[in-house]
């Protein structure tokens, strides 16, 4: 558990499985993409903010735990509207926070973004930034980051069903840390297929 800056006690994954997960997700949107970042955000609903949990590539050594209001920027309009977004010219976005982007050190110019949703809750979103040309002009490499949104939101959902009522380490049976960890190893599996 860690307080934010309003000070609102929030759980956020510590346990390596869940660390494992949430940065297998990330590598392997990069890979898939070509990317030059992938992040995912994970929405704290008390405080009403996404809060950075997984990065490869620019910024991953310093953005995890970042917080920012769940409404600003791209992130936020995909976390409020729940549907995914391709932007290819970010200079010229009226939703972009390009104030936000460069508190993070790196401003792309380009970016795809899908919500992590589990039923009718958003858990939070999947960003890819600066993907290869042909990722960004092809409806179905938006629709492959959706479905690889979705998948990434189920695993992740399985991780938080037990955070509630157990300590971080305990928050998988022996079932659901299996059913991750396979989740993972596939994950891995893809990122190895994609590699140059």
């Amino acid at each position: 558990m860690t307080e934010n800056q309003t000070g609102v006690s929030t759980h956020v994954p510590s346990d390596p499985l869940s660390i494992e997960l949430l940065q297998s997700v990330v590598d392997v949107a990069r890979a898939i993409f070509g990317a030059q970042a992938s992040s995912v955000f994970l929405l704290d609903p008390e405080a009403d903010e996404l809060v950075f949990q997984a990065v490869s590539g620019r910024g991953e050594g310093v953005l995890v735990g970042r917080r920012f209001p769940a409404t600003s920027g791209i992130a936020g309009w995909v976390a409020v509207s729940g549907e995914p977004m391709v932007v290819t010219d970010l200079a010229h976005d009226a939703s972009f926070d390009r104030e936000l982007a460069e508190s993070t050190e790196y401003v792309p110019d380009s970016l795809m973004a899908a919500p992590l949703i589990h039923g009718d809750r958003i858990l939070g979103v999947l960003e890819v930034l600066d993907p290869a040309p042909q990722s960004r002009s092809s409806l179905n490499e938006l629709d492959l980051l959706a479905l690889f949104a979705r998948q990434a939101a189920a695993a992740l959902r399985v991780i938080a069903s037990r955070r509630e009522s157990e300590p971080s380490d305990r928050w998988l049976d022996a079932d659901g840390r299996l059913a991750a960890q396979n989740l993972v190893n596939r994950l891995q599996l893809l990122l190895d297929s994609t590699a140059p």
